[in-house]
């Protein structure tokens, strides 16, 4: 629609119209730093429900909101001191808002630390709050892929259609970064962990749930995040998720967030490097929000806060912490 009203003429389709912003989210190599590049050229048209490799949707989110706090300074000259030159002051960067859907990645990111799998405990474990000695693990067997565990005859039998499973390789005293496919924790001393074997099953992504069997292998709902089991992989029991509050670990993921586009352009904020983060003035603030659907009943939502890092532009050698991209909407004016 055009046209000229007493402020002037009406252009058409220049603001993005969005009811919702949906999440999306991917792991950073921790040992290279190297981020998950979102290519506006290649992957901005994107449809919503099948984000291109390796972004995982994570749904759509509420109380969206981005901070700046990257000062403009100038240099000053002269006698009279005027205005000769501009710099960027230290760089700050934030994100926040609050997913309104609950799985493993949205509690890992909103909790920041190591998130655990509470492993099924065995009889007369000691109870802990990350969880109890485990079950005895069984072994994953050659020919496994990301969707389908192989056990063996007999072995299938321990899980049933609807559990949770972790499936990983057996920790052996082995520090540094932990987890297949995704950095899950960070070991600094084997004495740290306790050297359990069961440790790195404790806190990887390599997750699923068990949608079908059959003689000698589960069948997974999704393809484990991490990929393929690794050679020696053992798989065990997850009955329940549980982050802490505290811990040295922190988690560092690829963020991009999308404004679904109504009958306007699609505008996209892509964050290379976010690692969470709680500002003074949010001490005190519970993540969950309390969103009343009909009383008496309520749904929890995970307030995820995030400090943005640094990034190295190829094409340039500039450093940028955000890209915003804008595509707009058909027949749009460009200005």
């Amino acid at each position: 629609m055009s046209g000229t009203t007493s402020g002037g003429p009406v252009r058409a389709a220049m603001v993005p119209v969005t009811r919702r912003v949906r999440a999306f989210f991917a792991p950073v190599d921790r040992t290279t730093e190297e981020p998950a590049i979102f290519d506006p050229g290649k992957h901005g048209a994107f449809v919503l429900a099948s984000p291109p490799a390796p972004w995982l949707d994570l749904g759509w989110i509420d109380n969206f909101q981005r901070f700046c706090g990257t000062s403009t300074e100038v240099l000053r000259a002269g006698a009279f001191g005027a205005v000769s030159g501009q710099f960027r002051g230290p760089l700050d960067a934030r994100v926040e808002f609050e997913f309104r859907e609950w799985g493993k990645l949205q509690m890992a990111l909103a909790g920041g630390s190591q998130h655990m799998n509470v492993l099924e405990p065995a009889p007369g474990a000691e109870a802990r709050p990350s969880g109890g000695v485990a079950l005895t693990a069984l072994a994953v067997l050659a020919g496994s892929t990301a969707s389908q565990i192989v056990l063996g005859a007999g072995a299938v039998d321990s899980f049933a259609i609807g559990d949770l499973v972790a499936v990983d390789a057996d920790y052996a005293s082995q520090t540094g970064y932990v987890g297949t496919g995704i950095s899950a924790a960070y070991v600094n001393d084997p004495l740290d962990v306790n050297r359990d074997a069961n440790y790195i099953r404790r806190v990887t992504f390599n997750v699923g749930r068990v949608a079908g069997k059959t003689v000698t292998a589960l069948l997974l709902a999704q393809p484990l995040l991490g990929g393929a089991p690794p050679a020696g992989a053992s798989v065990q029991k997850v009955v329940g998720f549980v982050d802490r509050e505290g811990g040295s670990f922190f988690q560092e993921w690829s963020g991009l967030l999308v404004a679904e586009e109504e009958s306007g352009g699609r505008a996209c904020f892509y964050y290379p490097r976010l690692r969470p983060c709680v500002t003074a003035g949010a001490v005190g603030f519970q993540r969950e929000e309390m969103v009343e659907a009909a009383r008496p009943v309520a749904a929890l939502g995970l307030r995820a806060s995030f400090v943005a890092l640094p990034y190295l532009d190829t094409n340039d050698g500039e450093t940028a912490v955000c890209y915003r991209s804008y595509f707009p909407a058909m027949a749009a004016a460009v200005y």
